[in-house]
């Protein structure tokens, strides 16, 4: 595909629902080579068209819009929620003020795409499942690209069939939340490289790589195996122009933290750092994604501003401890000379 054989440097930089991917990121991550992407999955309208509008005074670079794909959910069931809330109560967190839940409970994605027609990023990207199918012709239409992420061949076949113009291949290694299309259906948990394998044995449509990658090495290798660019999100949490939180940077930075797995505070399988709240939520009851986002909100922005990490998503890939604190020119600097690297000693080797 032309827009990957363009890039100086093979990476998207992973959309990262919540505010971490700016204008300022994204536009960094182009003018270094690569793709800089935007986690619109609960943005407004209106911010996402003043972040696309910003990011082009800055870069002439390709932007990846990426949005989730939510199932619809029914109201709450009330002793659900009731014990919910009771387990809530029981942090001992007397500064928050935990939200009611009231519709709609998912946002309104024809609304949300209206400023990808009028702006027209380089690439429309989903995660969570496949849009309605008159949202792919309508990109492509616009000359827009489709990227759909899967974690299995099953799913990969469903992209195909919906008409992707490439797969985001997501690894178990990953980071946040786990794109299967059924939070509740059977998960093969397959490493990136074996569910590459198995993927490129079904289809000639471009591939990217996600999950574990930290280094120029990573990105060598999978494009070795057969993908076109690798993605990458853990490893541009720690840039300078990552808006993550400083708490969730340091955590990052000192490695000392278990990667574990968690519904607690989005209601949806995602991958981070162990803290308390995770381990206090541990076999208590959660809410349908994304109502246990809702609700655990307050909490999150809270500790944000309380500067505690215990309280806080700290999301993170299995290979996290390879962060490295730069800005974004720079890491994509590095991983350019780290794949050169790696490539001239594949080059020797094979001589």
């Amino acid at each position: 595909m032309k827009l990957f054989q363009d890039l100086r440097v093979p990476v998207i930089a992973a959309p990262m629902a919540g505010g971490i991917n700016n204008p300022q990121m994204v536009a960094a991550v182009c003018e270094g080579g690569g793709i800089g992407s935007f986690g619109f999955a609960y943005s407004s309208p209106e911010k996402i068209l003043q972040d696309l509008q910003s990011t082009k005074k800055l870069t002439r670079g390709p932007i990846n819009a990426n949005f989730f794909v939510f199932k619809p959910v029914a109201p709450p069931d009330q002793e659900q929620l009731a014990a919910v809330r009771q387990a809530l109560s029981q942090l001992g967190l007397d500064e928050v003020a935990w939200p009611d839940l009231k519709p709609p409970y998912i946002p309104d994605l024809s609304a949300m795409l209206e400023p990808v027609w009028q702006e027209r990023p380089a690439i429309l990207s989903f995660h969570f499942g496949i849009p309605p199918q008159s949202v792919i012709e309508q990109a492509k239409s616009l000359g827009i690209t489709i990227g759909l992420n899967i974690t299995s061949v099953f799913e990969a076949r469903q992209a195909i069939a919906a008409q992707a113009d490439f797969l985001i291949v997501q690894g178990i290694e990953a980071g946040g939340h786990r794109g299967i299309f059924e939070p509740d259906g059977q998960d093969e948990n397959l490493p990136m490289v074996k569910l590459l394998s198995q993927v490129l044995e079904m289809t000639s449509l471009p591939l990217v790589a996600a999950g574990g990658i930290m280094h120029g090495y990573d990105v060598a290798k999978v494009i070795d195996l057969g993908a076109q660019a690798a993605q990458m999100g853990t490893a541009f949490l720690t840039c300078h122009e990552s808006t993550a939180s400083l708490q969730h940077k340091e955590e990052l930075l000192r490695a000392q933290r278990a990667v574990v797995e968690t519904r607690s505070f989005s209601g949806r399988r995602a991958q981070g750092l162990d803290n308390e709240f995770i381990r206090r939520m541990h076999h208590q009851a959660v809410l349908s994604f994304p109502m246990q986002n809702t609700l655990t909100g307050p909490m999150r922005a809270w500790a944000q501003r309380a500067a505690d990490a215990e309280y806080q998503s700290l999301w993170a890939g299995q290979n996290y401890q390879d962060c490295r604190s730069l800005s974004a020119s720079q890491l994509l600097q590095i991983l350019r000379l780290e794949m050169e690297s790696a490539w001239q000693a594949l080059s020797i080797k094979s001589h």
